[in-house]
């Protein structure tokens, strides 16, 4: 019994340790690598790009030419006393038996085919451009998503890094305390720091795990996986900056973003319909053949024939109006959405410059002198020659001046990135 119970601990002990071995499938990417695996895996990109081949299947479909109608009747399944006897169908099958039989064509007139797949055409187009639209989305929703994981790995790795010096000395203070060298209010005192510490970098595991389920399914990862990127890319290089220009950033967003596009073909389509609506004033023709055994003139008569519909009361005068006015209401749309997005535009690149001129306004060497001026701190406090108060309150300083450090690089990456998102292109 014992043996058994031991091989199932053995067992579960193993299963365990694969679990977490699982759980810990760590990938360091960088932010390059990581949008390559965004752009090839993600499900909702592949699932949208079928939307543009459903519009091109549309462009199949307008393409073809109305079936042809073939109808059958007067079929005599047996006769009276009547009957006229006519010659047999084969053998002597087919005396007094009645058929007719007509073929229809419907010819569609002043181009309404052509037109019709003309608008189907732009329908396209403006697929491509939802397409766009959506990845442009989604693609900046994933570019944040990486920024804000680079800031809490590297805010996690700050207070890891007091947390450790916070507890080895707080390993001296406890042995003095032993000793009845220092009071204990001291030591409880450098403990709450502890704790304050403990809470900061499991706040920030929180919205690391946050970020870790929605980068995992944006770049359909296993969910057991465990994302990290390297620093690369979080600090936008200075020259991405400096070679803007408004003037061309102006002009590119209103050419070159993919809603402006749509509505842009938008019109087009709606041009295309006023054509299309005016066409339909014209009616179409039904060309037909027909065939008659046993009831004219003739034993078997073909003849040919036509109808169409008489314009006399409606010749689409709504429809007509309806896309004339739509025209119009296009034309309203694009003289607003352009003022819109030249707004959005200079309105993102003052966000960008503000931004720019709050991180270039520390100095180069700052950083580092503020880590050499903690560790000066922490020596001094070491050797009584800095108050527990002095030192305490330098480290908060330091960890907020990290902070305002850390919040003005995620911020100019994140105000790049949406001047890149506005533009509607990429800045080299």
């Amino acid at each position: 019994m014992k043996r058994i119970l031991l091989t199932l601990l053995v067992i579960v002990s193993q299963k365990s340790a694969a679990q977490i071995a699982a759980i810990n499938d760590t990938i360091v990417l960088s932010r390059t690598q990581a949008e390559a695996l965004f752009l090839d895996k993600n499900i909702s990109i592949i699932s949208e790009k079928l939307n543009i081949d459903i519009a091109d299947a549309q462009v199949i479909q307008a393409k073809l030419w109305p079936n042809p109608t073939l109808t059958i009747g007067e079929i005599n399944l047996w006769n009276n006393a009547t009957a006229q006897e006519l010659p047999p169908l084969w053998g002597n099958f087919g005396k007094t038996s009645q058929v007719t039989a007509e073929l229809e064509q419907l010819i569609q007139t002043a181009g309404k085919r052509k037109k019709l797949i003309a608008m189907e055409k732009v329908g396209v187009d403006i697929a491509k451009e939802y397409f766009k639209t959506f990845l442009r989305n989604l693609k900046i929703e994933f570019r944040g998503n990486l920024t804000e994981l680079q800031y809490t790995q590297a805010q996690q790795a700050i207070y890891k890094k007091q947390l450790s010096s916070m507890q080895t000395l707080l390993k001296a203070y406890g042995n003095q305390v032993k000793q009845g060298n220092v009071g204990k209010g001291e030591y409880i005192r450098l403990k709450a720091t502890e704790l304050q510490f403990l809470k900061e970098i499991s706040d920030l595991q929180k919205e690391n795990n946050a970020l870790q389920k929605e980068l995992k399914v944006l770049m359909n990862l296993p969910a057991a996986s465990f994302i990290k990127l390297t620093d690369e890319g979080f600090v936008p290089e200075n020259s991405k900056i400096e070679n803007i220009n408004l003037g061309n950033l102006l002009t590119s967003a209103v050419e070159n973003r993919p809603d402006m596009k749509v509505i842009k073909l938008g019109n087009e389509y709606n041009d295309n319909k006023y054509k299309y609506e005016k066409a339909m004033r014209t009616p179409d023709v039904t060309l037909g053949v027909s065939y008659d055994r046993g009831a004219s003139l003739m034993n078997d008569f073909v003849g040919v024939g036509f109808s169409l519909d008489l314009p006399f009361f409606n010749r689409n005068q709504g429809s007509i109006k309806a896309a004339k006015l739509a025209i119009d209401q296009g034309k309203l749309l694009t003289e607003e959405k352009t003022i819109s997005i030249q707004s959005e535009v200079l309105q993102s690149y003052e966000d960008l410059l503000a931004t720019k001129k709050l991180y270039e306004s520390v100095e180069a060497d700052y950083e580092g002198d503020l880590d050499k001026l903690l560790e000066a701190y922490r020596k001094n406090f070491m050797q009584k020659n800095t108050s527990m108060l002095e030192y305490l309150d330098f480290v908060d300083a330091y960890l907020d001046n990290k902070s305002i450090l850390l919040n003005s690089k995620k911020d100019l990456n994140k105000n790049l990135e949406e001047l890149r998102y506005i533009s509607g292109e990429e800045i080299n």
